[in-house]
């Protein structure tokens, strides 16, 4: 087997349109200025990508990157990005994904790839060390994820599919990697315009070794050692996954009950990962080189199936008034076998009740009724009968039939699992998103709810919380690892572990200047300077992460993006009811300390000064 010191800095550009491919290599400069994932894909992206194009049209562009790590044993590091102009937003959207295919590519040579062009009739993508081959997918189009994946195994050693829902062009159909998934925007449509059903990668071809080996090994067995002793990712994502954060979400108040009318329920335990775990027997079923387990699956009656995570089990259950796991379980595997983002779906399901309820639109979806929730998700992923309309997405639904401040999205992308009006950071968050609404951007809630670092109802200080998480997800979404490594690598460090929690949550609220210094990135750094040879200090890993930040929104600000859009639907912006009163969303004063934060005008727009700064060349 060949060996890759570092990274190999190629990736391989496919014109789909002529059944063409060509090398392009990625400098050093690229590479500490964007690290690599996200963020080297959104460079990609932005230097090749015409503002205004239609995101189904061929001129749209899609890009995997696959970081730094992959491949190199690092813990949590089987993860990969994709990039590419929403058909749900009409922005950049950006995904990250566990699976098989990222290593596969990673070890057959290529950092990542880019897609041009739209081939005429259904193709899969076979890329090995030399190259692309274009084979026939006449026969695939049509199944769904598990059994393509399955059809595609011979042909190597990973791969990423798409469902009916892609084929048929749902503005939220996702792309599959084993049971992983690009989840969010709709880049499953995006590569069913281009009629791709799914890409293998040969791997295997190479190995992928460190520069600096002793200290990325040193690095390794601190990550780990971190990992096994934090208690959310030694024990509390071991034991319960993601649906641990249901009770503590429900307690919050922000747990979304019926289209987000309410943040808590009686019934919220029935979806407890606690309760799950004991009911349904459940048992590992993760990502490779993990070693956080959070994701399982449970027996059903003698049928084994996946436990949906949390978001897949509030937005197809609580947010739909239905708490039984075993039905939202059948749900979540319709969804993964279509190819169906659970949150959309689930949000736009949600929609289409309260619309119903009130009169709007003439549909037997009610909030608590399961009975016609599996032909519902058929239906979408099909686009017939009103399946077809629900396969726009609640905005677009929305501005068809009415009520606009009841579908719960920003930007034209399904809010997450967290009601804001319990966690202001994470309204403030949602609002300025990139991709819409994402719980992932700043991910503020962790610090206001399931840490509880700072108060979840005051508006002190979160301007600069969000500016600075966004910056370090950023980053972690770019140099390339699991997200829910935050809590270990920066909490586990010598410079928090030992700190009374009391002491920090009052630096923290009130002095989020001196509680900076407390946060150790030393792992992430640590771990690019010791893969690649380049070296990346604290500092510079969170200007990567603010640059990284800031030309996403200037692409997306390209796409006609600005203050405007940084906005809740209006049943957001007003909270829920204290003393028979009801008070407005405090969103516009936090809004102006982020725009200064941020460099933006007024318009939420970066500044040209700003984006000098950064070194992001305005002549794209």
């Amino acid at each position: 087997m060949k060996e890759i010191i570092g990274t190999s800095n190629r990736f391989i550009e496919i014109n789909l349109t002529k059944k063409i491919y060509k090398e392009i290599l990625i400098s050093k400069d690229e590479r500490k200025k964007f690290l690599g994932g996200k963020g080297l894909a959104l460079k990609l992206l932005y230097e090749r990508l015409k503002p205004g194009i239609d995101p189904l049209s061929s001129e749209n562009i899609f890009i995997i990157a696959t970081g730094i790590l992959i491949g190199t044993g690092a813990p949590n590091s089987a993860r990969f990005s994709a990039v590419s102009k929403s058909p749900l937003t009409g922005i950049i959207t950006h995904s990250s994904c566990g699976g098989s295919f990222g290593n596969a590519l990673k070890t057959s040579g290529w950092d990542g790839l880019i897609i041009t062009g739209r081939s005429e009739e259904p193709i899969f993508l076979r890329i090995d060390s030399s190259g692309v081959e274009f084979r026939n997918a006449k026969k695939l189009w049509g199944k769904t994820t598990s059994d393509t994946s399955g059809l595609l195994q011979k042909y190597g050693k990973g791969s990423m599919v798409i469902g009916p829902a892609g084929e048929n062009l749902v503005n939220f159909a996702n792309i599959a990697s084993d049971d992983r998934f690009l989840g969010r925007g709709g880049l499953g449509a995006v590569l069913g315009s281009k009629k791709i059903k799914g890409i293998v990668a040969e791997g295997d071809e190479f190995s992928i070794n460190p520069v600096d080996k002793k200290t990325f090994k040193k690095i390794v067995k601190r990550g780990f050692q971190y990992i096994k002793r934090n208690y959310y990712t030694g024990t509390a994502y071991n034991k319960f996954g993601t649906l641990m954060y249901v009770k503590s979400n429900n307690r919050a108040g922000i747990l979304p009950v019926n289209n987000f009318s309410s943040g808590t329920s009686e019934k919220a335990e029935q979806l407890s990962g606690e309760y799950i775990s004991k009911k349904f027997k459940t048992k590992h079923q993760s990502c490779k080189n993990c070693s956080i387990l959070c994701g399982h699956k449970g027996d059903f009656n003698g049928k084994e199936m996946k436990i949906p995570e949390y978001e897949s089990a509030v937005l197809l259950g609580s947010n739909i008034g239905i708490f039984d796991m075993e039905s939202i379980a059948i749900w979540n595997d319709i969804c993964s076998e279509m190819g169906l983002d659970t949150i959309s779906t689930g949000g736009t399901i949600a929609y289409a009740m309260e619309a119903s309820g009130q009169g709007i639109i003439d549909s037997p979806l009610k909030f608590g009724n399961s009975e016609n929730i599996s032909e519902t998700l058929y239906d979408i992923a099909y686009r017939r009968n009103f399946g077809a309309e629900l396969a726009m997405g609640s905005k677009k639904l929305s501005e068809k039939y009415g009520g606009k401040e009841f579908a719960i999205q920003v930007k034209g992308l399904e809010v997450a699992g967290y009601d804001p009006r319990g966690s202001l950071g994470m309204g403030l968050n949602y609002a300025v998103a990139n991709r819409g609404g994402c719980h992932l951007s700043s991910a503020i809630f962790s610090l206001e709810t399931t840490l509880g670092f700072i108060p979840k109802n005051s508006t002190l200080n979160k301007a600069k919380y969000v500016f600075l998480f966004e910056n370090i997800i950023s980053s972690i979404n770019s140099i390339h690892t699991c997200l829910f490594t935050f809590y270990p690598y920066i909490l586990e460090s010598l410079r928090l572990r030992y700190l009374p929690k009391l002491l920090l949550k009052i630096v923290m609220t009130l002095l989020p200047g001196l509680s900076k210094p407390f946060l150790d990135f030393s792992i992430y750094s640590g771990l690019f300077t010791s893969v690649t040879g380049i070296k990346l200090s604290n500092r510079e890993f969170l200007r990567a992460g603010k640059r990284i930040h800031i030309l996403e929104r200037y692409m997306n600000c390209r796409e006609g993006v600005n203050s405007s859009h940084d906005t809740l639907p209006d049943k957001l912006l007003l909270m829920n009811k204290k003393k028979g009163k009801t008070k407005k969303f405090p969103l516009t004063k936090m809004l102006k300390k982020y725009y200064r934060l941020r460099g933006y005008n007024g318009n939420g727009i970066p500044d040209k000064g700003t984006l000098k700064k950064l070194g992001i060349d305005l002549n794209n």
